[in-house]
């Protein structure tokens, strides 16, 4: 047996790495086994793929449903998520599942665009379905499936496509839906009996979008409102979800479509469970334009065993299929003035998974920066163009291929100088896996060791039993470690290539947090949807995050930029007539800066400055 061989196997079966110590800490996108997709199996199109997260809560765990997975996952932590099995599940699998408990059950509704199955249980971690539904009646009003175009008052197209399930506290249901770059979401009370479904009245329309008012509701990217190729595009609305609070119905959608690094999460607020609703001036809610994970639209909103809430979206790949995606989640608040939002903030670095309740969801970020952007690498074979340096470039639709999928290949990241390391990330990629379902040799194998010298190596981490697949594995370390190297020692993948999107370390330089960021201007155009903010370089800086909101003391919306690409944003997801406030903050990988103070954009300004 090769030495590389014997070696991985060592380290795999051997007992020299640390004591795993109790976790604390999460990154996205989420450590699950995400399926292969068989959607584009016909045209040889194989990749692993989430989106669509339904989280609930169910008698202290967490249960998530997502589209496409032949299952679902539980977890009593929000950190280690298991695959279950269930004992049913339709053939074509489920497609943007409404889920809900009412504290008895967990509801579960695919989408659909004629009448389905409803399916429920009572003990869901033992992967026991029942139906609770076992056919739905024909939703009023609804047209067949072509003839959207033949609409008439009334009427509505088929579904219900994209649903939301919600039970208010008097015990009444309601049922919202709709997935469209035409038609609104549409809302209507619905009641359970002896097996059924009954809708009660007709479908309401709740909110359509308004992109030439809300910036952030055009389609593209950095909401350029075209396809790649300049045709322009009406933005998508979707994802319905209702969450009520402090007796405020928050109807929230995401918008403008899952292709792109826009997606986003914003939310119409009502005091009745069918509206009317008002739009939220402080839209978007949950917004990820910038960093590793981009996308943060299309999920779920749901509180904790401690009472703190979260927000799950759908961030975005893209390389292999459109619909590449995967899966987020990030803390979310609802101010004592009915605001909702949802930090992003360094929202794909380490965060602590609170163990009580907590009033700033920002106290949940470790301090753990990003030590491997943009540093050297090595591999011990590759593939045609993927180079290795692929690894640290921060981008998951650029990868290494190794020259073959065979235990023993390495990658080598260099940081530059001694850091002290916290947690390591293992971002797989998929170049012509040629899976498209799931089968027991589809599990991710491999360790990482860490140098000080480059020559003499020590095991940092590995996988463990029992055996997963792990497209984005994480590692929190039991206890920092002193290292410049870090290298990765491959063991198995159940697709036919090794291929690697980005190997992410986290952790300190131990120097002084950069200084403030100066010169911050923020000048808004004469299309108020958009503004052009910049800011003078900071010396040594990683990155930078915009902070912007509608108050200068609640800067709840982040788009982080590189430095290398520049000290200037131009944020295209303003709303007309509304005022903002901007701030800048820069990090490294000491620290992060203290953020500038906040300039006002008037919209009735042409600029501001400070």
């Amino acid at each position: 047996m090769k030495r590389a061989s014997l070696l991985l196997l060592s380290l795999l079966a051997g007992t020299a790495v640390q004591a795993q110590a109790p976790k604390r800490t999460y990154i996205n996108p989420l450590d699950i086994d995400y399926r292969y997709n068989f959607e584009q199996m016909n045209e040889g199109v194989s990749y692993r793929t989430g989106a669509d997260p339904a989280v609930v809560q169910f008698k202290g765990a967490y249960y998530l449903f997502q589209t496409l997975a032949d299952g679902y996952w539980r977890s009593t932590d929000l950190i280690d998520w298991t695959f279950i099995t269930p004992s049913r599940w339709p053939f074509q699998s489920i497609v943007a599942p409404a889920v809900w408990s009412d504290g008895e059950r967990i509801l579960i509704q695919p989408s659909m665009t004629r009448p389905e199955s409803i399916l429920s249980s009572t003990a869901p971690e033992t992967g026991r379905l029942d139906f609770f539904v076992r056919r739905m009646p024909e939703l009023p009003g609804a047209v067949p499936g072509g003839f959207e175009d033949r609409i008439k008052p009334g009427q509505v197209p088929p579904g219900p496509w994209d649903p939301a399930l919600f039970k208010d506290d008097d015990g009444k249901w309601y049922l919202y839906w709709n997935s469209s770059n035409v038609f609104p979401l549409y809302g209507i009370e619905i009641a359970f009996k002896d097996g059924r479904l009954i809708y009660k009245g007709q479908a309401q329309a709740m909110l359509a979008l308004h992109p030439e008012r809300h910036g952030w509701e055009r389609f593209g990217q950095d909401h350029s409102g075209s396809l790649p190729d300049g045709t322009p595009i009406k933005p998508f609305m979707e994802g319905a979800w209702m969450t009520k609070v402090g007796g405020r119905y928050y109807l929230q959608y995401g918008a403008p479509g899952t292709e792109y690094n826009a997606y986003a999460n914003g939310t119409y607020v009502s005091d009745k469970p069918l509206g009317p609703f008002e739009y939220a001036p402080y839209n978007p809610v949950a917004y990820k334009p910038g960093g590793f994970v981009q996308g943060a639209g299309h999920g779920s909103t749901f509180q904790d065993v401690h009472g703190n809430w979260w927000n799950t979206g759908t961030p975005w790949i893209g390389y292999n299929w459109t619909f590449e995606r995967r899966i987020g989640m990030w803390p979310a608040h609802f101010a004592a003035d009915g605001q909702m939002s949802v930090s992003t903030r360094f929202g794909d670095f380490p965060h602590y998974v609170p163990t009580s309740k907590i009033e700033n969801p920002d106290s949940l970020f470790t301090g753990w920066m990003l030590l491997s952007y943009k540093k050297a690498v090595t591999a011990s074979s590759t593939l045609g163009e993927f180079a290795a340096d692929r690894v640290t470039d921060e981008n998951p639709r650029t990868f290494w291929v190794a020259g073959a999928n065979r235990p023993g290949e390495t990658l080598t990241v260099d940081l530059g100088g001694a850091r002290t390391l916290r947690a390591v990330q293992v971002d797989f990629a998929d170049y012509k896996s040629g899976r498209f379902a799931d089968a027991d040799d589809i599990y991710t194998e491999f360790a990482l060791q860490s140098s000080l010298d480059g020559t003499h190596w020590a095991p940092l981490a590995r996988t463990e039993a029992p055996r997963r697949d792990r497209p984005n594995a994480y590692f929190e370390l039991p206890a920092p470690v002193r290292a410049r190297y870090v290298r990765y020692v491959h063991g198995h993948v159940g697709a036919a290539n090794l291929a690697i999107g980005d190997i992410r370390v986290f952790g300190s330089a131990a120097g002084k947090a950069p200084a403030m960021p100066g010169g911050v201007t923020a000048r808004r155009d004469a299309d108020q949807r958009n503004a052009r903010i910049a800011w003078r370089p900071v010396k040594g800086a990683v990155g930078y995050n915009v902070l912007w909101g509608i108050r200068p003391d609640r800067l709840t919306l982040t788009y982080q930029r590189w430095a290398d690409q520049g000290t200037a944003l131009d944020l295209r997801a303003l709303d007309v007539g509304q005022g903002y406030w901007v701030a800048v903050e820069a990090f490294d990988e000491s620290g992060v800066s203290r953020r500038s103070k906040p300039v006002r954009i008037d919209w009735n300004l042409p600029s501001a400055s400070r």
